[in-house]
C-alpha cells in the first residue's frame, strides 16, 4: 500500500493545472508623432491668429487717429461758428438806424422829406 499512496500523490502532482507564469509588464510609451496634415493645421492657425491681431491693432490705430483728426475738425468748426456770431453781432450793431444817421451827418448829408421816397417789396 505504500506504493498506492506514492502513486496517487504522483499522480495529484502531475494533474495539478501549472499556473503560467507571467512576465512583469513593461510599459513602453507610444510616441505620438505629430502628422504633416496637424503641422500644416496648427500653423495655419497660428498664422491666421497672428494676422487676426494684426489687424485689429491696425484698425484701432488708424480709428484712433481717424477719431483725432475728426476732433480737430470740430474744435475749428466751433471756433469759426464762435467768430460767424461775434460777426453776426457786430453787423447788427453797426447796421442800427442811428449810427447810419450819424455817419451821414458826418459826411454832410441832410435828410430832406421832400426827397424821400418810399419803395414796397
Amino acid at each position: 500500500m505504500a506504493n498506492v499512496a506514492y502513486k496517487v500523490n504522483e499522480q495529484h502532482i502531475q494533474y495539478q493545472p501549472q499556473q503560467p507564469q507571467k512576465a512583469p509588464k513593461t510599459l513602453t510609451k507610444k510616441k505620438r508623432r505629430i502628422t504633416l496634415g496637424e503641422r500644416v493645421l496648427w500653423l495655419g492657425l497660428a498664422a491666421a491668429t497672428v494676422w487676426g491681431s494684426v489687424e485689429i491693432v491696425s484698425n484701432q490705430a488708424s480709428l484712433y487717429s481717424v477719431n483725432a483728426e475728426i476732433q480737430g475738425l470740430e474744435k475749428n468748426v466751433d471756433s469759426q461758428t464762435r467768430v460767424n456770431k461775434e460777426l453776426k453781432q457786430e453787423v447788427t450793431e453797426l447796421s442800427t438806424y442811428e449810427r447810419i444817421w450819424a455817419k451821414a451827418k458826418e459826411l454832410g448829408l441832410d435828410l430832406n422829406e421832400n426827397n424821400v421816397k418810399v419803395v414796397q417789396e
